[in-house]
């Protein structure tokens, strides 16, 4: 049963523009270390930034909370699976309100903009 869905889309010279005006005060707040380094081994960091981002606030608006919920941007982390098949590793708070939920992420990149879907669902 589908308990809730988020869908984002961000603007890549957005992110960029945060990057590059307050640079790991913004990148280490948001972003795992992890994450940071699977995009910055990418031609276009920015556009995987983004995404990463997307992926956040669709989960964010997937929960019905929004970011005023008791978990942080660092808890839910955008990994990939050997088949490069995107998801949301859920660490802290958000794992112990979520960690039993099925969640269904897609990402999508074109151009300037960057989108992100996520699906949280019951696994029974």
């Amino acid at each position: 049963m589908v308990e809730g869905v988020g869908i984002d889309i961000v603007e890549v010279g957005r992110i960029r523009t945060s990057i590059e005006d307050y640079g790991t005060l913004f990148v280490d707040r948001i972003f795992t270390g992890e994450e940071i380094k699977y995009c910055s081994d990418k031609p276009n960091p920015f556009q995987h930034y983004a995404a990463r981002f997307a992926a956040k606030e669709a989960f964010s608006k997937a929960t019905g909370t929004g970011w005023n919920s008791d978990f942080s941007w660092q808890e839910v982390e955008v990994t990939n699976e050997p088949s490069g098949r995107p998801c949301l590793r859920l660490n802290g708070s958000a794992l112990r309100s979520f960690g039993m939920k099925k969640i269904f992420l897609s990402l999508s990149h074109s151009g300037d903009y960057v989108a992100a879907v996520v699906i949280i669902s019951s696994e029974g």
